[in-house]
């Protein structure tokens, strides 16, 4: 897989206004889908974002799950660890989020993150990476044995459109407080960032194969997105217990 072959845009004939409606049929069906799996009890879903810097994860995920009950959804951010969390093995703090019956657990970032920044600053050898993927490809295995359902999507941005929001965070008042000076440095591994994403969409948990989601256009990311979860959660056995 190479993501340079891979367009970060909607296909031409997809159009904008069409697309929004199926997108909002689609968000009410996800909420409806959702208050059954909670009814019910018997499943979880866990859905991982991963993206570059600015390619929207926290407004797909704010936008996408806007009619989904608090009560039923959770998300996590995993930042840089810190002392406690160093103290253990990289999984520990992962796994003590994973979500339990009936629920939706949103990783935005995720355990991910140990083969993806340790790898491209090299504070880990390729040993150690190697080693990680065959952890997590089990982790993810685990929970699929306990009735966690897993999607991961991976927020395909260009680098041209992520300096443009980047640039935003900067100029526009109300986006200011996303701006962190750090991520114009991160820019600088771009393309260490991609032989290592395309690292982790081809060897990680191939039985869980990742959706790789054009987002340099919000409203072609939320419609995909949507489409994902829905299929998902319409593919498993879900009904209303009986009375």
């Amino acid at each position: 897989m190479k993501l340079s072959t891979i367009s970060t845009k909607a296909p031409k004939e997809i159009r904008k206004d069409d697309t929004k409606k199926i997108t909002k049929d689609l968000i009410d069906r996800l909420a409806e889908l959702q208050r059954m799996m909670l009814a019910q009890g018997e499943h979880s879903l866990l859905i991982v974002f991963q993206g570059m810097d600015a390619s929207g994860k926290d407004g797909v995920v704010r936008n996408v799950f806007k009619e989904v009950s608090p009560a039923a959804c959770q998300v996590k951010s995993f930042k840089k660890p810190n002392d406690e969390e160093m103290a253990h093995d990289f999984l520990w703090r992962v796994h003590q989020h994973t979500p339990e019956k009936g629920m939706i657990q949103i990783f935005n970032r995720s355990h991910y993150e140990d083969v993806l920044v340790q790898r491209v600053h090299q504070w880990v050898d390729m040993d150690t990476i190697r080693q990680r993927m065959v952890h997590i490809n089990n982790f993810e295995s685990l929970l699929t044995q306990n009735n966690t359902h897993i999607i991961k999507v991976f927020l395909h941005a260009s680098r041209e459109e992520q300096l443009e929001r980047l640039q935003e965070r900067i100029d526009l008042p109300h986006k200011r407080w996303k701006h962190n000076a750090n991520d114009m440095k991160e820019r600088e591994h771009w393309e260490a960032y991609m032989e290592a994403y395309e690292d982790v969409l081809q060897n990680c948990s191939p039985d869980i194969p990742w959706t790789v989601v054009p987002s340099d256009q919000n409203w072609y990311k939320e419609y995909l997105v949507a489409k994902t979860i829905v299929e998902k959660l319409e593919s498993m056995p879900l009904a209303y217990p009986a009375p």
